[in-house]
């Protein structure tokens, strides 16, 4: 791109890993984010257009190079550097109102789920139900019951068509949620309450069957739907399982009270094996989040809303997602943790068995003040968010792990934390009964969402975009709609 010096800066393109497109070249002083966004197409030969942001020392640029460096004293002989991050194709309408509230659940709900088509969504409760909800005529469909104390973990397959949930008592429930049908008896094995649940990826085996449950015993277990029984039982935390996510590799991470995280995997004659153990956490581990999460949970779900006609077409759709989904083919999959010690450890356990960042700083502005709650990536894995029981909500580099900003308005315990689809909005429910929906791009509250009578404990977004679901002391379940 031949310029007149005067007329022109010189800018180095870089993804958000550092690597540079191309070496540096001098663009007009007048260049913005449309014509760098076609700059980025041409180099990268996107045979469709794709839309992209910039930015510059982690702040957005939303003017002509020219004029930034202007307003911010840059001088023209600095290689200005700019880095570009993918856009969402579509967009998300911000959630803003109250579409529906609907009684039902006699006890507080403790967790809410969409099925990764957008269809159904779940709920758990204090009193021992699952229910069902019709999301096109926002009323109950099917109460569940099975249980016989709180059920405090519900998960989706992500080929829709299970669903299962864990309760105080450390049973777990396999259902039909086209019928609200318990499919079995109520399956034995852990000692303790169950903390979390996750299924296999739909790209390593479809239809779903195999799912792994955690438990307050110490122990993980993996079942298979369709047999009724546990496969595997991992063993070796020395406390009580938080929580637990089934990777991409196939790899399942277990965080634990004993301050560990536990790498687990299925060999080829079906017994579970423990890989690695991630200890530089000093307190619980509390949560984990992979990058690839979204896609693992929708498997061959997206925006589209096609129906693919073949089991074969849902697997070979689900692991395109997941190569996406992980970037750069030698991209690894990035897991982040969230502890009782304040700090989130960002990892590439692929690559190293050390943190690549821990995001704590000794400065009293960045790092959590209190235990975080709930750590999770953005769909599009760019950025991580953590929420507190210090009340804010932070935002965090999902690649580099750098601090962005912290959201303030909450004036209790932040529980729960969910993305839009686009990646563009994040939404947070407080022990304060407010939800909150904060805008990525301007690092700022976008609505304020009254209503609960008392704390809300559950959150999800839906991974279509189009509802909101919210549950919590109150007992009755909210919809919120754009």
């Amino acid at each position: 791109m031949e310029t007149d010096g005067s007329e022109s800066v010189i800018c180095l393109l870089t993804d958000a890993e550092e690597t540079p497109l191309g070496s540096a070249m001098y663009i007009p002083r007048n260049a913005g984010p449309l014509q760098l966004t076609n700059l980025v197409n041409t180099f990268l030969n996107n045979e469709e257009k794709l839309p992209y942001s910039f930015y510059v020392s982690d702040e957005e640029l939303l003017v002509s190079v020219g004029t930034y460096m202007e307003s911010n004293g840059v001088s023209v002989e600095n290689v200005l550097k700019i880095v570009y991050r993918q856009q969402a194709v579509f967009r998300i309408r911000p959630v803003n109102r109250c579409s529906q509230t609907i009684s039902g659940h006699v006890g507080e709900i403790l967790c809410v789920s969409f099925s990764p088509d957008g269809k159904q969504l779940a709920s758990g409760s204090g009193d021992t139900t699952v229910r069902l909800w019709d999301l096109n005529t926002e009323t109950p469909m099917f109460t569940c019951r099975g249980h016989k104390d709180h059920v405090l973990a519900v998960a989706w397959s992500p080929d829709a068509k299970c669903l299962v949930s864990g309760d105080k008592d450390g049973k777990v429930c396999c259902w039909d949620p086209s019928k609200g049908e318990l499919q079995g008896n109520p399956l034995s094995g852990h000692k303790k309450w169950i903390n979390g649940i996750a299924w296999e990826p739909a790209h390593i085996s479809y239809p779903s069957r195999r799912f792994v449950t955690c438990s307050k015993d110490g122990d993980a277990r993996i079942w298979d739907f369709t047999l009724k029984k546990t496969l595997i039982v991992l063993s070796g935390h020395t406390q009580a399982v938080t929580c637990v996510k089934w990777g991409g590799d196939g790899t399942i991470y277990t965080g634990s009270q004993d301050s560990t995280i536990r790498m687990w995997e299925i060999t080829q004659k079906g017994q579970g094996v423990l890989k690695h153990i991630l200890t530089d956490h000093a307190g619980w581990v509390n949560s984990l989040g992979l990058s690839t999460e979204y896609v693992l949970r929708t498997g061959a779900f997206d925006h589209t809303r096609q129906q693919p006609s073949s089991d074969e077409e849902m697997k070979q759709i689900a692991l395109e997602r997941y190569i996406k989904a992980k970037g750069k083919v030698d991209s690894p999959e990035r897991l982040v943790s969230g502890s009782d010690d304040f700090t989130i450890i960002l990892w590439e356990p692929s690559i190293s068995l050390q943190p690549k960042q821990k995001m704590v700083t000794t400065a009293r502005l960045t790092g959590h003040q209190q235990l975080v709650n709930h750590v999770y990536f953005s769909p599009n894995g760019q950025w991580i968010a953590s929420a507190s029981f210090d009340k804010s909500v932070k935002l965090w580099d999902g690649v580099t792990g750098k601090f962005i900003t912290a959201f303030r308005g909450h004036v209790n315990s932040v529980y729960q934390i969910s993305w839009s689809a686009d990646s563009r909005m994040l939404l947070s429910c407080s022990k304060d009964s407010t939800l909150k929906v904060w805008d990525i791009r301007t690092k700022s509250l976008k609505h304020d969402l009254p209503g609960h009578a008392a704390e809300v404990y559950a959150v999800d977004w839906s991974p279509d975009g189009e509802k909101v679901a919210s549950g919590g002391a109150d007992k009755v379940l909210k919809l919120w709609k754009g």
